[in-house]
């Protein structure tokens, strides 16, 4: 990524997230159902949790704030921990299309704003879109850390 050194910061931070979305929807691939679904800690931090709850992150940064919508109105988990819950329904190729999706909203929603545009719809109030996009960065930096760790520890089981 050093060609980003000379560009807009917009196109910086847009360059950064995708990697990161990239590289934690890539956290499944070659996985079966089981071990993607593999619980190694004692918390919900599974391989395809972690996919399913960054869904809910792209929904409640790049819908609830910036439209203002409920989460109930979008279609999410009141609650980031619930989000992290898998339904038998839940396969590596429905998550991770529903990951897609959301992420491929987040791009449309923040097409059209500029950094210093303010997003009227969190719960803590009116946040800068700058402020949104360091937040998710430094969350999928987090989960995609921990998606490295479950992933090796799984991989080494086997």
């Amino acid at each position: 990524m050093p060609d980003l050194f000379d560009q807009p910061l917009r196109a910086q931070f847009d360059a950064f997230l995708d990697e990161h979305r990239a590289a934690l929807a890539a956290c499944l691939d070659g996985l079966t159902e089981e071990q993607a679904r593999r619980r190694l800690v004692p918390s919900r931090t599974t391989l395809l949790g972690l996919v399913k709850h960054a869904t809910f992150v792209e929904r409640v940064w790049f819908d609830e704030a910036v439209t203002g919508r409920s989460r109930a109105e979008i279609g999410i988990p009141a609650d980031p921990d619930t989000s992290f819950v898998l339904d038998d329904g839940d396969t590596i190729d429905t998550v991770r299309r529903a990951y897609l999706e959301a992420c491929a909203d987040s791009r449309t929603a923040t097409a059209p704003l500029g950094l210093d545009d303010v997003l009227p719809g969190n719960r803590r109030g009116p946040l800068p879109l700058r402020w949104v996009y360091l937040h998710v960065l430094r969350e999928l930096a987090q989960h995609c850390g921990h998606a490295d760790i479950l992933r090796e520890q799984i991989i080494h089981q086997e």
